[in-house]
């Protein structure tokens, strides 16, 4: 007579992969189970609790089984789904692209509060990845025009991708480019902003497993971790208009050098702002005297 093969109820399940996901060391056991057995049944997670003695079907438990097994690699969830959120929308994300961070939505936030911001823009996106600072952007911005820059064809196909799908197609153009290699020399922007590569060398080898399935490209940022800022700051003011905006993430204790490369580079006002933890993650800058100095000032207000 033939065993009869256990059944897989949704809390069995979970509980065994939280377990099994322990002893792999990932780090968010129980919510990346919960994530990943959402996108199998294609439901949200409060499905999993109101229905957690439901049975899953065979081709449910087989993909489910394929998700962990390329978790417990340490290939982040969001390269196992192809996508992320940020702000309020979800963008598409794959192996070409740097994971969107919590942290990106405060640089975009503050942005968007800018009144000077307002009106017919035009801003460029320097190392765009997926899209998510210029789209964002573009959405919270409905008469500016955006240009999203990445070295990567990939990673610039999927920018396009995501603004299509998110309503900003008609205004968001991409280019493949080392930074300003194939802008053209009179083309002038209200705002540049950047989330570039800011992690020094040294550091990229210590950083979790899933980091560093991330685009190396999109880590690295040279020595020091300013390499970019640099060669974004050596022409910035090329294709900046006389009343403009320069706007950076940054790394963790990277706000004096980066506000000091700003003025060096002659934007004489260079606010540094922290994130909610505390820590620096922003530069605003622009010239004394321009239409958004005293709305970057008052962001430590």
């Amino acid at each position: 007579m033939q065993e009869a093969r256990p059944v897989w109820t949704i809390i069995k399940i979970l509980d065994w992969t939280k377990q099994y996901f322990q002893t792999k060391g990932v780090e968010n056991p129980r919510l990346d189970a919960e994530v990943l057995l959402c996108d199998v049944l294609h439901c949200t997670r409060l499905h999993l609790y109101t229905n957690f003695d439901q049975p899953l079907q065979e081709e449910e438990l087989n993909k489910f089984r394929e998700y962990v097994a390329r978790r417990v690699k340490r290939e982040p969830v969001a390269y196992i789904l192809g996508r992320k959120g940020f702000m309020k929308e979800t963008f598409k994300v794959t192996k070409d692209t740097l994971i969107p961070r919590p942290e990106t939505e405060l640089l975009v936030e503050k942005l968007l509060s800018l009144k000077a911001l307002q009106g017919p823009k035009e801003i460029l996106d320097l190392g765009c990845g997926s899209g998510i600072i210029a789209i964002s952007l573009l959405q919270g911005l409905p008469q500016a025009r955006g240009l999203a820059i990445d070295i990567n064809p990939e990673a610039v196909a999927v920018t396009l991708d995501n603004a299509q799908a998110l309503g900003v197609g008609d205004r968001c153009a991409g280019l493949v480019s080392d930074l300003y290699q194939h802008v053209l020399a009179d083309d002038k922007f209200d705002l540049i902003v950047s989330n570039p590569p800011y992690i020094p060398k040294s550091v990229i080898p210590t950083l979790s497993a899933e980091v560093r399935q991330e685009p190396v490209t999109a880590l690295d940022g040279g020595e020091d971790g300013l390499d970019f800022y640099r060669k974004i700051l050596a022409q910035a003011q090329q294709h900046l208009l006389p009343q403009s905006l320069l706007a950076f993430e940054i790394g963790i204790e990277q706000g004096k050098a980066v506000a000091e490369l700003c003025k060096a580079a002659g934007f004489t006002v260079a606010v540094v702002c922290r994130d909610y933890a505390g820590i620096d993650r922003m530069v605003f800058a622009t010239r004394k005297g321009s239409i958004y100095e005293d709305e970057i000032m008052a962001f430590n207000k």
